[in-house]
């Protein structure tokens, strides 16, 4: 949060700074993957979703429905490639489902 000659910065300079400067964005993502999968995969599919953890590159989903995830097994591909393009960057690589 410096200031540079009298230079104004916008909220959003600042919180990126501060997010960067403490080392929070692992955390964000986190955060930021669970909201995505339940936005883009609807409420039928969140509603047989137990838990979502992002560990490293790798999004781990378990499912309480074993027939749904062996339905979404087909399409992990586009799943992966659907939920970076919401998040804005490529932050999957690989989707395991439980």
């Amino acid at each position: 949060m410096k200031r540079r000659n009298n230079e104004e910065l916008s909220l959003s300079e600042v919180i990126k700074e501060f997010v960067d400067h403490n080392k929070l964005q692992k955390g964000l993502d986190k955060v930021n993957v669970r909201d995505v999968w339940n936005s883009q995969m609807g409420p039928a599919i969140e509603k047989y979703t137990t838990a979502i953890k992002l560990q490293g590159s790798v999004l781990y989903v378990q499912l309480s429905s074993s027939v749904l995830r062996e339905e979404l097994s087909y399409g992990k591909e586009k799943i992966v490639k659907m939920l970076n393009e919401e998040l804005g960057r490529e932050l999957i690589t690989k989707l395991v489902l439980r």
